[in-house]
């Protein structure tokens, strides 16, 4: 099994800008130090939900005070970011992390991001394939132009290289068939976030393994990654309680600042019947529990890479030693 931390750079009630986003890089060392194999940095913008408004920046910092993990985009929002421009900076830490960097990129959702940065919700509903394809060309062809419905340019040569051959990782969020579809017809691997339980993710990746070798690729061969939250105590009662204290009125708060650009959209998502599903789908509570829990989910679905929100304790110390309780109890169990 392999393991990482996904940073949400979660603003807790009553915390600072710079105290979240100091947390987050303290929470990268932690997870480095404790033999997390991976570090995970979310793109949001305008709300709570999370504070950094650029992952590939972030993840390039934390790439600059590690020296042996693995960072990654959970996820860069393509619809906000010329490809070219994205597959230029991904190259960057690609050479300069000496191949440690993942970036995986995702659609995110129809709000005023697209509006704010010059986008569409032609581009958010149609675009990912062709951003997609530009990307991966950006990385492995010499010179590259474009003639799509979203992207014209003359040809260009692209610089640098990526050091990683054929190129970087490259996964993709999947939230839908049509997400899972564009993932599966190239062979990139999904990441698959907290909302699936484990029936939903085994649909998914059967949905998945159909036409990736339709298309000439073995899904066996395929680094999924799967997310979940993650807090280990003495009981399951103690547990329980430091999730259900801190995470509802962030999720409160995050579900308010949310500005759809289509009335449709505008739904509210019920933050309590989302803390049931993770009560009851994802390791909260002992670590014998937590352990279970894992398994349980890699037994249903095969999958093996799990990244896991550790800081959901709310402040800096708790999250800490959460993060290293969890590989010291949980994690280093499983892999025995």
């Amino acid at each position: 099994m392999q393991c990482g931390v996904f940073l949400f750079t979660a603003q807790f009630p009553g915390l600072s800008h710079g105290e979240v986003l100091n947390s987050a890089l303290e929470y990268a060392i932690t997870a480095e130090r404790c033999g997390y194999a991976d570090a995970w940095i979310t793109e949001h913008h305008f709300i709570p939900y999370g504070l950094c408004p650029s992952a590939a920046t972030m993840a390039g910092f934390i790439l600059g005070r590690t020296s042996r993990l693995r960072v990654g985009t959970a996820v860069s929002l393509l619809p906000l970011h010329h490809p070219v421009q994205l597959a230029e900076q991904a190259a960057l830490l690609d050479q300069l992390s000496n191949g440690r960097f993942n970036l995986s990129v995702g659609r995110g959702g129809p709000v005023v991001d697209l509006e704010v940065f010059g986008s569409s919700l032609e581009r958010y509903e149609r675009g990912l394939p062709e951003s997609i394809d530009l990307l991966l060309r950006t990385w492995t062809e010499e010179h590259v132009a474009a003639d799509g419905e979203f992207f014209k340019f003359r040809k260009v040569s692209v610089n640098p290289r990526p050091l990683t051959r054929p190129h970087p990782p490259l996964y993709v969020a999947c939230h839908s068939a049509k997400s899972v579809e564009v993932a599966a017809r190239r062979g990139l691997p999904m990441l698959l976030f907290f909302h699936f339980d484990d029936e939903a993710k085994a649909a998914l990746l059967a949905r998945y393994a159909d036409i990736a070798q339709a298309h000439g690729h073995d899904p066996t061969r395929i680094d999924h990654v799967w997310s979940v939250v993650g807090y280990v105590a003495d009981s399951q009662e103690a547990a329980q309680q430091v999730v259900c204290t801190t995470l509802p009125p962030w999720l409160a708060a995050s579900a308010e600042a949310y500005i759809y650009l289509r009335p449709e959209d505008s739904r509210r998502e019920d933050v309590d019947a989302f803390l049931q599903m993770i009560l009851q789908h994802h390791p909260v509570g002992t670590p014998e529990y937590c352990i279970e829990r894992l398994a349980k989910t890699m037994e249903r679905t095969g999958l093996q890479h799990c990244m896991i929100t550790l800081e959901v304790a709310g402040d800096r110390q708790r999250s800490c030693e959460n993060i290293e309780r969890f590989a010291t109890e949980v994690l280093a169990q499983l892999r025995h």
